[in-house]
C-alpha cells in the first residue's frame, strides 16, 4: 500500500494509512510519519496489529530516548511501557481531564505514543485533542503581548500524590516534580509558538500577585478549551494515536464506567521549554478572527 495522510481538521491531526507499525519501519518512512506529525500535532494509525512491547518501544526510540513516568507503574516486561487501564474499581483513569503529559518535569515529554488493545463495552473513550498553537494565535495582538516574556508553575504533588495506590504504588517520601515554564512556548523543531499551560499541572503565574495571576491563568484556560480549536478521535481496538505535547493538549474522557479500557504508552523525551523573542508571530490558521476576537 502507498501511503497516505489525511488531515482530520484544518486545525490539527491527520490519519496515516499504508503502513503496519508491527513490521517495523524504514528511514523513509519514518522520514514521511515525521513530517506528519509535526505538520499535524497528532497522528493516528488505523487497522494495526498488537504492538510488542519491543517494537512499540523501538519506534518510539527513533523519536529520542524514552521518558520515564515519575509516579505511574510500568509494565512488568518493560521500563519503558506505561500502561494506561480503567475499570469498574479504578479510583481515577488516565488523561481525564485538559493536560500536557507531565509538564510538571524540567523536561516534560515531547511527545507521546499510545495504543489501546481494549475498549469500553458499548463505546465511548474518545480523546480530545487540542491545538495550542491556533489557540495563542486566535488571543487578540494585546493578551499575546501580555503573555510574552511570563512564567508559569507546573506542579504535580496534587496530581500524583496517592494517585496510583490501588496499583501497588507506595508514595511515601516520594518528591513530584514542580517546575517553571514559559507561558508561551517556541516549538524546538518547527519554531512555531503556543501556549504552554493547562489545567492538570499549571498552578500559578510566577511573579505575579496570587489573585492577579489567578485571574489571567483562569481566563487563559477557559481559552484554549474552547471547541475551535479541537478534534475528537474515536478508538478502534490497536488503533495509536502518536501527539505532541509541546504544542498540543489531550483529555481522555472518562464516560465508560464500570466498563474497561486499556493501553500501552510510551513517552519520548524532550528538552527544557523555552521562549525565542524572534519567533512570536502566531502561525496560520482556519479559525477566523473579527476585531482581534473569534467570530
Amino acid at each position: 500500500m502507498s501511503i497516505e495522510i489525511r488531515p482530520v481538521s484544518p486545525v490539527l491531526g491527520a490519519e496515516i494509512t499504508g503502513i503496519n507499525l508491527a513490521d517495523g519501519i524504514d528511514d523513509h518512512t519514518f522520514g514521511v510519519v515525521h513530517q506528519a506529525f509535526l505538520d499535524h500535532g497528532v497522528v493516528f494509525f488505523r487497522d494495526q496489529e498488537p504492538l510488542p512491547h519491543e517494537v512499540q518501544v523501538a519506534f518510539a526510540e527513533r523519536f529520542g530516548p524514552p521518558h520515564r513516568h515519575p509516579a505511574a507503574p510500568t509494565a512488568e516486561a518493560h521500563s519503558a511501557i506505561f500502561v494506561i487501564h480503567a475499570h469498574r474499581d479504578s479510583r481515577v483513569a488516565n488523561g481525564n481531564g485538559w493536560h500536557s503529559d507531565v509538564s510538571c518535569d524540567e523536561k516534560p515529554p515531547m511527545a507521546t505514543m499510545l495504543q489501546l488493545v481494549q475498549l469500553p463495552e458499548g463505546g465511548g473513550g474518545d480523546t480530545l485533542f487540542a491545538s495550542m498553537e491556533a489557540a495563542y494565535a486566535a488571543l487578540p495582538e494585546a493578551e499575546r503581548q501580555q503573555l510574552h516574556g511570563l512564567d508559569a508553575v507546573h506542579d504535580s504533588e496534587h496530581v500524583y500524590r496517592g494517585r496510583y495506590a490501588d496499583r501497588g504504588v507506595d508514595d511515601e517520601g516520594a518528591v513530584y516534580p514542580r517546575s517553571v515554564h514559559p507561558v508561551i512556548r517556541t516549538h524546538p523543531e518547527t519554531g512555531r509558538p503556543s501556549i504552554f499551560v493547562n489545567r492538570s499541572f499549571t498552578t500559578a503565574i510566577e511573579g505575579m500577585p496570587d489573585e492577579e495571576g489567578l485571574a489571567l491563568l483562569r481566563n487563559l484556560l477557559h481559552h484554549i478549551e474552547r471547541p475551535e480549536f479541537q478534534i475528537r478521535f474515536r478508538w478502534n481496538v490497536n488503533d495509536i494515536a502518536l501527539w505532541d505535547n509541546r504544542c498540543l493538549q489531550h483529555f481522555a474522557i472518562w464516560d465508560y464506567w464500570p466498563n474497561e479500557r486499556k493501553g500501552h504508552r510510551v513517552s519520548i523525551e524532550g528538552d527544557r521549554p523555552f521562549q525565542d523573542p524572534d519567533k512570536l508571530e502566531p502561525a496560520a490558521t482556519g479559525i477566523r478572527m473579527s476585531k482581534g476576537r473569534l467570530v
